[in-house]
Parts: structure tokens; C-alpha cells; sequence
């Protein structure tokens, strides 16, 4: 099983974003959007992960807000209630979580697991540096899109 490191940074939430992906002595991926949050990354650095490794993955996370929606099946209650969360509000970044939801379930091969973040672990501290330079990399005079919603991981909701 191949083993991926997956994490998102933001400039501001809303503000210019990077996210990452990287395999132990393998390939890894970064890019980035001018106007975006940290949990959109967060869930983009994951699901690009996902699209480009072929094989049996396991992909490892610092956000609760991806590894959870896998491990605890958020995204079931969110199908099942038409893409609306526990307080029947949309489902934040949907445009995000079904296609990947849907890649993750074709795929059947791919498991989730947590690692906390900025605790010197050597394969997270370098998926956070890759996605804070993606960051860094996003022209700061791009257009603004319509504002963004925000919304804070809260279980609960989910």
C-alpha cells in the first residue's frame, strides 16, 4: 500500500491557498488558487492525491475535516440528506467533496488516516512547507470571486 501525505495552507481564510501531496522517497504534487480557504485545500490536496497514485493508498491527513468524512462516513448522511449536513444547510464545498467522494468509492482501495499536525513529523512538516510555498505562489492581484462561505469544522454539523 502506498502511503501519501496530504495538507492544505491558506494566506488568510479566504485568501491565496496552496495544497500538497507527497509520497516517502516518491512523487509528490503541489498547486494552489488565488482565492480560497483552508479546508478547500485541505480537501484538494487529498483528492488530486487520490486522482493522480494508482494502487492500494492510504492517504494521511492532518485535517479531521477530510479524514473523518471517510472514516466516520460523514459523506453518507450528506448523500442521504441530498448534500446537506446535520443542521440541513449545504454541504460546505460540495463542488470538492462529490467528486472525490465518488472517485474514493469507484476506487475501493483507498483508507484515511490522521497524523497531527506541526508535531515534527518529518512527511507532514514537508507537505506543510510544500503548500505554504503553493501559497505563496498565487498572484496577489488575481480577480476576487464572490465571497466565499466559511465554515468552521464542526462535527457536529457534519
Amino acid at each position: 500500500m502506498i502511503e501519501v501525505y496530504t495538507d492544505g495552507a491558506c494566506k488568510g481564510n479566504p485568501g491565496p491557498g496552496g495544497w500538497a501531496w507527497a509520497v516517502r522517497d516518491g512523487p509528490q504534487g503541489s498547486g494552489g488558487d488565488p482565492h480560497t480557504t483552508n479546508q478547500r485545500m485541505e480537501i484538494r490536496a487529498a483528492y488530486e492525491a487520490v486522482q493522480t497514485l494508482e494502487g492500494p493508498l492510504r492517504v494521511v491527513s492532518d485535517s479531521t475535516y477530510v479524514v473523518n468524512c471517510f472514516r466516520q462516513g460523514w459523506w453518507k448522511g450528506w448523500h442521504k440528506r441530498g448534500w446537506r449536513n446535520a443542521a440541513k444547510q449545504p454541504v460546505a464545498n460540495r463542488d470538492l467533496w462529490e467528486p472525490f467522494v465518488d472517485l474514493v468509492n469507484e476506487r475501493g482501495d483507498v483508507e484515511f488516516a490522521w497524523v497531527k499536525g506541526h508535531s515534527g513529523h518529518p512527511m507532514n512538516d514537508l507537505v506543510d512547507r510544500l503548500a505554504v510555498a503553493a501559497s505563496h505562489e498565487q498572484p496577489k492581484d488575481a480577480p476576487r470571486p464572490a465571497p466565499v462561505s466559511v465554515q468552521e469544522e464542526e462535527p457536529g454539523l457534519w
